[in-house]
Order: C-alpha cells, then structure tokens, then sequence
C-alpha cells in the first residue's frame, strides 16, 4: 500500500501491486471530480503496466513499398486468422532512450532496414480503459531494395519474417481485414491520406 496522493482532479486513496513478472498489475482504490463539480464514489480499477511505445512504418517513397513484419502474439491467440499477426516495425522505449532512438534500433533489429528520415504521426493511447500504455507513431524513410526474410532477436524469443509490398497491396491488406494491429491500421490510414505528399518530399 502507498501513501494517499491527491490532485486537483482525482484522489488516490490506496495503490496497490497485485502482480509483477514480465508486465506489472496495479490495483488503484480512487475518487475523481464529476461534470457536476460533485466527487465520485469510490472505484477501484486495476491497471496493466507495460511500458510505452514507439512504432515505425518503414516506407520506401521511391519504390512506393512498405516494410510489414509477422510474427506470433499471444494476445491473438483466439483471432479467426490466429496468433501470427501482420504489423509494424515497434518497441519498448527504455530508460534514456527517445522514440526516435527506439524507432531506429527496432527497424535494424526487426526489419534488417535503416531509417533515413522520420515523420511523427500520432501519440495515442492503447487501451486507456485498462493500461496506461502509450505509442509514439511514425512514418520511416527506408530503402527496401534489398529487405525481406526473417530478423529478430532470438534471445528474446523473436522470430519476425519482413514483408515488402506495394502501398496500394498493403491498403487493399488493410480493406480485407487482415491487417488488425492498431498501430499498423492507423500508420497506413494516414500513408493512404499523405502518400503523394510524402513522396514529394521523400523522393529528391
């Protein structure tokens, strides 16, 4: 049990650690300020701590390829489709790292490709419901000339294959269903809106 901390907003009355191993559990017992001034009763929520994120589409502006990688989540155990999910390149960001950095390092890791240049997209929040996990967003200037086959850090237990495949493969992807990852949904929404602006850009 922690001390009682209290904000303007919300009052924590009692936080509590009901799990921690590879991701950490919180329970919080709290009031918050109602629309109507009034305080609440009190809830108690438990919330999933597991660190933020960054994530990256590698575009290649030249080809008019993106860079998708698949791999096994066991969150998608039960997805009609199953457990190996089509996504983008992501990762932890670590003590004294910028997203940039973990953009970066997981591109060269994940996807065996460089990133030249970086836009940033969004920063959203995963599932505010039940997590406190956040993404930074990016589109990532890559060469894809020469990416593909199977990357990942095996220690970690990383078996990732790369895909290459035109943008307008990866939207009709995307159409289909198949790709249900969110950062990977939003990252290809935006490239279908900003496409030929990017490549303007990208191309010289």
């Amino acid at each position: 049990m922690e001390q009682v901390t209290v904000n303007s907003n919300v009052k924590i009355l009692e936080k509590t650690i009901c799990f921690e191993g590879f991701f950490r559990i919180e329970r919080y017992r709290l009031r918050h300020r109602l629309f109507n001034g009034d305080w609440s009763h009190p809830l108690v929520r438990e919330v999933f701590e597991r660190g933020h994120a960054a994530a990256v589409l590698p575009y290649d502006p030249i080809r008019d390829e993106v860079v998708l990688i698949e791999q096994f989540r066991v969150g998608a155990l039960n997805a009609p489709d199953g457990p190996w999910l089509m996504e983008i390149v992501a990762g932890i960001i670590e003590a004294d790292e910028t997203t940039e950095d973990v953009v970066k390092r997981e591109s060269i890791e994940e996807a065996d490709c460089i990133i030249t240049g970086l836009i940033p997209l969004y920063n959203f929040l995963v599932s505010p419901g039940g997590t406190t996990e956040s993404v930074a967003l990016f589109c990532g200037r890559v060469d894809t000339t020469h990416a593909g086959g199977v990357h990942g850090a095996s220690e970690e237990g990383e078996d990732i294959k790369v895909h290459v495949v035109t943008v307008d493969a990866a939207l009709a992807l995307l159409q289909a269903g198949k790709i249900n990852s969110v950062s990977a949904i939003i990252a290809l929404q935006w490239l279908a809106l900003n496409r030929d602006h990017v490549r303007t850009m990208w191309a010289g």
